[in-house]
Order: C-alpha cells, then sequence, then structure tokens
C-alpha cells in the first residue's frame, strides 16, 4: 500500500503539532507507512491535492460544510477527530479511528 498522506487541522498549531508528533509515533509501532503533517485551518484548501486523509479537530466541527465545498471531488478521507483523545493528544487512539475510518483495523490475531 502507498504511504498515506495525512493532514491535521486543529486550529492554533501547538496542539495539532504534539498530536502529529504522537500520531507518527504511533503509526510507526503499528507499521503504518504514513507523513502526517499539522497546519491551520486557513491552508487546508492549498493541501487537497497532496493528501489522503484530513482529520479535523472536534471543535471545527463547523468547518466540516466548508470542507467538503474545498474537496469536492478529491478523494480525501474526512475524519473529525474524537474530542475523547484528542483532549489527551492520544496518538495511538487518534490512528487507532483513523485505521477503523479507512477500513484498516488491525488484524487481531486470536
Amino acid at each position: 500500500m502507498k504511504k498515506l498522506r495525512i493532514l491535521l487541522v486543529c486550529g492554533s498549531g501547538a496542539s495539532s503539532g504534539f498530536m502529529a508528533a504522537n500520531m507518527r509515533k504511533a503509526a510507526a509501532s503499528k507499521g503504518l507507512d504514513a507523513s502526517i503533517t499539522a497546519r491551520s485551518e486557513s491552508e487546508i484548501e492549498n493541501y487537497i491535492d497532496e493528501i489522503d486523509v484530513l482529520m479535523v479537530g472536534p471543535h471545527l466541527a463547523y468547518i466540516l460544510d466548508e470542507v467538503d465545498s474545498y474537496i469536492g471531488d478529491a478523494p480525501v478521507k474526512v475524519i473529525l477527530m474524537r474530542p475523547e483523545y484528542y483532549a489527551t493528544l492520544d496518538g495511538a487512539r487518534a490512528i487507532d479511528h483513523l485505521m477503523q475510518e479507512i477500513g484498516m483495523e488491525e488484524q487481531t490475531h486470536e
């Protein structure tokens, strides 16, 4: 599978930067080949052609309609992050949510 290109937008750069770093660590530990960058929501339009997944901070739910209009027909999966892992910057849970959303649940071997 090709490298997954993920863009995080959270409004303020600081928390999304920490979240991106935590998600990079988690992705590596799960063997997920991903590039994860954090930007402000005002920059989304500039990146639509370069990403596969857009993860939006829970407090930015109100921009989702606007985001849909940017994306149009582009094959970008939009995921609204959940407050419970976003608040704690839990990169592992964010990656788990991402993998569920794109149909890549971790295979558990019984």
